[in-house]
């Protein structure tokens, strides 16, 4: 009885430093630079400041992935170099990710893109997958 006690007590103890033990996972969608690049890297940024252990994925398609591709410059303020932020941004952990299909339909080759960059075959079948899935937040700059 004794050893069920105690077994039930540990099993307990550690039910409860599950939630401490959790990392938090954010998706970051964006489909278009334009209107996002910007916005969207400064939110992760800050939210990497605030929350450093934070797991982010910024995943892109349609226009979105546009502020990935080599020499990519925000329109509005051309001082802003992405590749910079980028690859600041991946040193902290983050990962970025271009649609494939995007790709193609835009006939887009890889070597366009900065070295940062990774590849998913649909960025919006990889954003349904990580929120229902592996139970990533969802934050749309």
């Amino acid at each position: 009885m004794r050893a069920l006690a105690r077994i039930l007590a540990t099993a307990a103890a550690l039910f409860l430093t599950l939630p401490a033990l959790a990392q938090d996972k954010v998706v970051y969608h964006i489909d278009n630079s334009e209107a996002q690049a910007t916005k969207g890297l400064r939110n992760v940024r800050n939210h990497l400041d605030v929350a450093p252990d934070t797991k982010i994925i910024v995943v892109t398609h349609a226009e979105g992935i546009d502020f990935l591709m080599e020499g990519a410059k925000d329109k509005k303020n051309p001082n802003i170099d992405y590749a910079s932020l980028v690859s600041a941004l991946k040193a902290r952990g983050v990962r970025f990710e271009v649609c494939e299909i995007t790709m193609r339909t835009r006939d887009l080759k890889k070597e366009q893109f900065i070295m940062d960059a990774d590849f998913t075959p649909s960025g919006v079948v990889r954003i349904a997958q990580l929120q229902s899935r592996e139970h990533y937040a969802y934050i749309k700059p």
